[in-house]
């Protein structure tokens, strides 16, 4: 069984819309999918009204967080959320606050691209993302591509788009901590994203990922296309250790990054106990 818990569509920063990626995930031999837009949920009606037969849904969403790095500072952290009540008052709040940030930000980011002559324009971005999907800086990477400044969405963020460039701009994430209990209230599952993906900038240490785990944490993304095998076997031990979940997952995009749905894999018995543990949604689909 070939499962992939971590993919984004049209909703938030990928280029397949719900439908065509669950259609793509069947193409590409997956018995199961999670949809895991950023910050929304905002995909999964379409997802789930597409989903072809044979084809297991896992309905998510990837959190932006901050936490403390166990170094004395702070960095983002991502959770991804499975099987959730999108219709909790805590979620739904907090979805709606996110995307008005979000927003936000970008008008920002783009209006200081063109303040130095760039062709990206605030409005004409944001016109482009319906109002209940997520904007984020791969829009603007994207209109950078169209428009012939760089050659690809990494080239983009290499450039221009990095924590550490002139157009950069601070968002307002939630504490990690905060995240946890709300997804716990709405009877979901947390898995910490890409925790030792260190070339994406500051990660947490292992002691900030026993503290998230004593909050709820419930698993760990270890394979993953931006884990080196140390990283892999750093984050499989500790784990083991603290009895989480280990999940494998692509993280496609579609056309945003070279990665191919189902490049990294869930064990099925991780998804049984994602499953198991969940009280929000069910899984959906399948023989």
């Amino acid at each position: 069984m070939r499962i992939d818990l971590h993919t984004h569509s049209t909703a938030s920063d990928g280029t397949d819309t719900p439908a065509e990626l669950v259609a793509h995930a069947a193409a590409a031999g997956l018995d199961a999918v999670a949809i895991t837009d950023h910050d929304t949920t905002s995909g999964w009606a379409d997802a789930l009204a597409a989903l072809p037969a044979g084809l297991r849904l896992v309905r998510g969403a990837e959190l932006s967080c901050v936490s403390p790095d166990g170094r004395g500072g702070h960095c983002t952290v991502h959770l991804l959320a499975y099987l959730f009540d999108p219709q909790a008052p805590a979620v739904v709040a907090e979805a709606a606050r996110t995307r008005a940030d979000r927003r936000k930000r970008l008008a920002a980011i783009a209006d200081r691209m063109a303040a130095d002559g760039l062709p990206v324009d605030a409005d004409d971005l944001l016109a482009g993302v319906p109002h209940d999907a997520t904007p984020g800086r791969p829009h603007i990477a994207m209109a950078l591509v169209r428009a012939g400044i760089v050659s690809t969405v990494d080239e983009a963020f290499t450039q221009y788009l990095n924590d550490r460039g002139r157009y950069y701009v601070p968002s307002s994430r939630t504490p990690v901590e905060s995240s946890l209990e709300t997804i716990a209230g709405a009877g979901g599952v947390t898995v910490l994203a890409h925790a030792f993906a260190h070339h994406r900038g500051r990660t947490v240490t292992a002691d900030v990922i026993k503290e998230l785990a004593a909050l709820g944490l419930g698993g760990l993304e270890v394979d993953h296309p931006d884990h080196d095998l140390e990283a892999r076997e750093r984050l499989r031990a500790l784990a083991d250790e603290l009895g989480l979940i280990t999940t494998g997952s692509s993280d496609y995009h579609g056309t945003n990054k070279v990665i191919e749905l189902g490049q990294e894999t869930t064990a099925p018995e991780m998804l049984d106990a994602i499953a198991e543990r969940a009280t929000g949604v069910g899984i959906v689909g399948g023989s």
